[in-house]
């Protein structure tokens, strides 16, 4: 298995293979927390009014993501794992439009196959990535708004290679770079009472959970449901 690491929006168009999106702050920690209560599945998309429609159309029940951090007018939550946490999405399908994991996940056209990815999912999903075997596995650290890089995104990627390849890195030391990082900063600032200190929280919960998100596309719609290897 050949294992590559890729970054940002152009990373995500160039990956091939078996393609791990990487968004820890915090897409794909709140995809993940939902799926974990029960949610039945997440639509992922790209835009605004395409997660509009669809949860209209009655395609999906609850709205949720941001854009520039804030939940978009009409969205029923913000890109929150905490908020999530306590909502009652059990049996619901969502919607889900991020600025830069669920982009990443559309503009991902040359995989083969696609898993959303986070610390809070890590090692379930090496482990399904070890299962499926497959010759290349790239994995992109989409970052800040899918155009700058970011401390949690890259060491996510670092760490789920290291794993890949056999090595043990050490998720207290990912932790501690993390929290120094100036990503983590904005959980504490007051004035951008959209960063929940508690999302920050669940998004340092690594390997917490025991699925891997796996994508796949279903009648022209991105599909991420819970998968254990």
């Amino acid at each position: 298995m050949r294992v590559l690491i890729d970054s940002l929006a152009g990373g995500a168009r160039r990956a091939e293979g078996t393609v791990v999106i990487i968004d820890v702050f915090r897409a794909f920690t709140t995809a993940a927390v939902a799926l974990s209560r029960g949610a039945t599945k997440i639509i992922l998309v790209a835009g605004v009014d395409e997660a509009l429609d669809i949860r209209n159309r009655g395609e999906a029940h609850i709205a949720i993501g941001e854009v520039a951090g804030t939940k978009p007018q009409g969205f029923d939550f913000g890109n929150s794992p905490f908020e999530l946490s306590k909502a009652d999405v059990g049996g619901k399908i969502l919607v889900q439009r991020t600025s830069a994991g669920t982009l990443g996940v559309t503009e991902a056209t040359n995989a083969v196959r696609t898993y959303a990815g986070s610390l809070i999912v890590a090692k379930p999903t090496i482990e399904a990535l070890l299962e499926d075997a497959p010759e290349l596995v790239t994995i992109v650290a989409m970052g800040g708004d899918a155009v700058s890089r970011t401390d949690e995104d890259e060491l996510c990627a670092l760490y789920m290679k290291n794993l890949l390849e056999g090595r043990a890195p050490d998720p207290d030391a990912i932790k501690t770079l993390i929290l120094a990082g100036d990503q983590s900063a904005k959980y504490d600032d007051p004035a951008q009472p959209q960063y929940h200190p508690e999302d920050r929280d669940w998004a340092l919960k690594i390997d917490y959970l025991d699925f891997a998100i796996a994508v796949e596309n279903e009648d022209g719609l991105l599909v991420a449901r819970s998968r254990r290897a």
